[in-house]
């Protein structure tokens, strides 16, 4: 008779599990995204996202040593301007949050990858990703200029990579080419390469100050049932060269996740968005989760579909419990 089989044996303490886990999650994996906003003195937490916080450039430094601390060597800037316009044209001004973040974390943490979110939704009066026509569509053609001058001004400052949010058709190429034709071909760019038009975006829209002022962006983000024309996007945004690609949102989408790192063989990114942070944190709240387990347990469930990097706002919590051993 053949022996029993005992699936069990490897789970009988911490010590066994541990040497046989597949995956496992490192603090390198993390990239914290960072609120930025003109003035001085502001340090402001966000009402949907407990713990996160907005921040005046000059209030960065103790968030940049915490962070240091933990192992975080990453940071996704978003930037809020004093004033918005039309067109986003307030997003290329040198003094401007992001522009003033990048270079105050470079002279701080030159370890620290400074990476920035290149769109027009947090600059622009009516918070669409990019400029209407006279009838309130974006126009696709005519926002690429605004997205290649917003990247060049984050390279001009020492960013390691730009990421245009915005999924106009053609911004990778368009932004590559103008980094390498203005000496810029260091710079990295990490493409949302298949953002969704998901419902769990709420709590970013309050912490970046960009929900729509009317309609929705459901012309330019992906239909949340297309799978296949994810990996369109994501082929040509490869094509194009972009250096990781991104899916947005990771737990509703690890479907996509695991498909475009089995397809394309990249570094591959997974937002871990803020609907997905809040609603773990309203439940632990009201009592009726384990917020660290559920965390963990997601955070891993994200590098196990395929993820290489997790933008997350649990980054730093979980840099914590990863310091101490855990998962």
């Amino acid at each position: 008779m053949y022996p029993k089989v005992r699936m069990r044996r490897m789970r009988r303490n911490e010590s066994l599990r541990s040497l046989v886990r597949e995956t496992r999650l490192h603090t390198e994996d993390l990239i914290y995204p960072l609120f930025v906003v003109a003035g001085e003195g502001i340090r402001e937490e966000i009402s949907s996202l407990p713990g996160v916080f907005r921040y005046s450039v000059d209030c960065l430094k103790p968030e940049l040593d915490e962070l240091h601390e933990l192992g975080i060597r990453a940071v996704l800037l978003f930037g809020i301007p004093a004033e918005k316009d039309d067109t986003g044209q307030c997003s290329l001004e040198t003094d401007g949050p992001v522009q003033r973040a990048i270079r105050e974390i470079k002279a701080q943490c030159p370890g620290m990858i400074v990476m920035t979110d290149v769109c027009l939704c947090e600059y622009t009066t009516h918070g669409h990703c990019g400029i209407l026509t006279k009838t309130g569509e974006v126009d696709n053609d005519r926002t690429l200029p605004v997205l290649v001058a917003q990247a060049l001004s984050h390279a001009e400052c020492g960013a390691d990579l730009v990421a245009p949010s915005d999924m106009m058709d053609g911004r990778v190429g368009a932004i590559r080419e103008a980094l390498d034709e203005k000496g810029f071909s260091h710079v990295g760019v990490m493409a949302y390469a298949a953002k969704f038009a998901s419902a769990f975006y709420g709590p970013f829209r309050e912490a970046a100050d960009c929900a729509p002022q009317f309609g929705d962006r459901k012309g330019y983000q992906m239909d949340p049932a297309n799978r296949m024309e994810a990996m369109r996007e994501v082929a040509l945004d490869v094509k194009e060269g972009a250096d990781i690609v991104m899916v947005k949102p990771a737990l509703a989408y690890l479907d996509i996740v695991h498909e475009v790192k089995e397809r394309f063989q990249m570094p591959t990114a997974a937002y871990h968005v803020s609907g997905e942070y809040a609603m773990v944190k309203a439940a632990a709240q009201k009592g009726w989760l384990d917020e660290e387990r559920v965390m963990m347990e997601s955070l891993l469930s994200i590098r196990r579909g395929g993820a290489d990097l997790i933008i997350t706002y649990y980054a730093k919590e979980a840099a914590c419990i990863l310091k101490e051993g855990g998962a």
